[in-house]
């Protein structure tokens, strides 16, 4: 089982400066513990997250004893996405445990790599039931029996392992293929350049006495100019 090692976190300490100093502010709660705010090592606790994912059991070493735990939520920085904060969800190893767990596609699709088709996953985690030592990491999703555009996975066709049971329905997809479609380029119309150039010939050709309403207007100020 996966372990790390807490220490005892003061409220009253500001969080960017616990973070400064390499520790990351988190807090374990549930199975009859009370709310209780502690600190990991940045760097212990991405070794961990790396390996049991969010639905391992794992055990927590603080100064007050061992916490059973999942790792329960992860807060992330929107930029770096470095964890921030961290929600331990303390378990009683004896009890059954729902949880998400995400799928991992592997192999190679024949319908993909003959150009037939483009891979569609339409699930990305199954829920399960299980006790907290039988709790998997992910669950593994082969690809590569999808040869055609009819091919499909469903849940029942992921492999679980023993001591674990699928809440999500059986029947429901997890990856098809979808035709591939080739992209049309647009036509674009020739423009008709001697067009144009008669329509400008046209305007420096009007007649003196056609010279529109701008004309009109500059004679009426000459001629009432004169008779002023």
């Amino acid at each position: 089982m996966f372990g790390i090692k807490a220490k005892n976190r003061d409220p009253k300490i500001k969080l960017d400066t616990l973070r400064k100093t390499g520790e990351i502010p988190a807090v374990f709660y549930g199975a009859g513990q009370k709310n209780t705010p502690i600190s990991v090592s940045n760097v212990e606790f991405k070794k961990v997250w790396h390996k049991a994912g969010e639905s391992s059991a794992l055990k927590i070493t603080t100064l007050d004893g061992i916490i059973d735990a999942i790792i329960h939520e992860v807060q992330t920085d929107p930029v770096t996405s470095e964890p921030i904060h961290v929600d331990f969800l303390a378990i009683d190893m004896n009890k059954k445990l729902k949880v998400k767990v995400p799928l991992e596609f592997t192999g190679i699709s024949g319908a993909v790599k003959s150009g037939l088709g483009t891979l569609v996953k339409v699930m990305y985690e199954v829920e399960i039931e299980a006790l907290p030592k039988d709790l998997p990491q992910n669950l593994v999703a082969d690809i590569s029996t999808l040869e055609t555009l009819q091919s499909q996975i469903l849940v029942s066709d992921i492999r679980i392992p023993t001591g674990v049971t699928v809440i999500t329905h059986a029947n429901d997809v997890v990856a098809s293929i979808a035709e591939q479609v080739e992209e049309k380029e647009e036509v674009v119309a020739p423009v008709d350049l001697s067009a144009i150039e008669v329509e400008k010939k046209g305007k420096k050709d009007l007649p003196a006495g056609e010279a529109g309403e701008e004309g009109s207007v500059s004679t009426s100020i000459i001629e009432n100019k004169k008779e002023n």
